[in-house]
């Protein structure tokens, strides 16, 4: 599994403070894309989660504020505690993440060359890894992108390019899974309630392209 790390905490914010259902969680989410391939693929009794890395901007201490960087504490814990390897490079200034796109899509593309995985899950809606998807299934691997679509009340939104969901094998809303008769119950188990005390975390607008 690969993270577009912003991508991914954007809709963690939206789910827990817009919805209201609770804080996405890493081992939950990895159990239902394990079980979701399975449906889709008869050839193994059972699919494993076998690597998964998050990227993502990181502040330095001085760009950063006391919030943002217990925060990304936190979130540095939750992925140790998933198995998920944090590959953050440094935010370019006031340009924000630069280079997360290519470190993601070499990270993949280095798996699937190396003949260590069956199928890649892209955690992105992100037109720019329609080529990334290509070079995979030129080594064999199959793709799926799991994706979120939703428009905040802030008015920004989170979907998937349409060039990159016509390029992978399989794709998955996950937030269109609350409404699908088949799934309902899996996206339920998701999540995690807390009291919003607990989580101070700031939601930044951030469309996919």
């Amino acid at each position: 599994m690969f993270y577009d790390g912003s991508f991914f905490t954007y809709a963690q914010h939206y789910f827990y403070h817009e919805k209201n259902v609770g804080w996405l969680r890493f081992p939950e989410f990895h159990h239902f894309i394990e079980k979701y391939i399975g449906l889709k693929e008869q050839d193994y009794a059972s699919y494993k989660v076998v690597y998964a890395s998050w990227h993502q901007g990181l502040f330095t201490i001085k760009g950063a504020t006391d919030d943002q960087l217990r925060r990304e504490r936190n979130l540095y814990h939750d992925l140790m505690h998933a198995g998920i390897e944090p590959k953050y490079l440094p935010m370019a200034g006031s340009l924000g993440e630069k280079g997360t796109d290519v470190a993601l899509a070499v990270d993949a593309l280095q798996m699937g060359l190396d003949k260590k995985i069956d199928i890649a899950v892209l955690v992105t809606g992100d037109g720019d890894f329609v080529p990334l998807v290509r070079a995979l299934n030129k080594q064999g691997v199959r793709v799926l992108a799991a994706y979120f679509e939703f428009k905040s009340k802030n008015g920004g939104k989170s979907f998937i390019n349409e060039r990159l969901l016509s390029a992978v094998n399989y794709a998955v809303d996950i937030n269109g899974l609350e409404t699908d008769k088949d799934f309902k119950q899996d996206f339920r188990t998701l999540f995690k309630k807390y009291e919003k005390a607990q989580k101070s975390v700031e939601v930044s607008d951030r469309g996919v392209n």
